[in-house]
């Protein structure tokens, strides 16, 4: 297939850049560039595996039990001081 495409002059630097260092037509350069941009693009982005790490406040049991029933500006007043 054949088409004119406008090309940024970033890209168009960076394809010049691979082209000399590939040593190749100019051609197979853009088809190489693109084929590698457009398989990338649609090859799903497997997640990153997320993982809790729990933070040990020294506290115990019953103060759990005592702050699950009590309001957070409470246990946040208990744990951090009066404002």
């Amino acid at each position: 297939m054949r088409t004119t495409l406008t090309i940024d002059d970033d890209i168009a630097a960076l394809l010049e850049k691979e082209n000399r260092r590939a040593g190749e037509p100019m051609k197979q350069t853009v088809n190489r560039a693109l084929r590698n941009g457009l398989l990338q693009a649609v090859k799903p982005v497997p997640p990153k595996r997320f993982v809790v790490k729990p933070l040990d406040l020294g506290t115990t049991p019953e103060q759990w039990a005592r702050w699950s029933n009590m309001k957070l500006e409470d246990i946040l007043e208990e744990a951090e001081g009066p404002k």
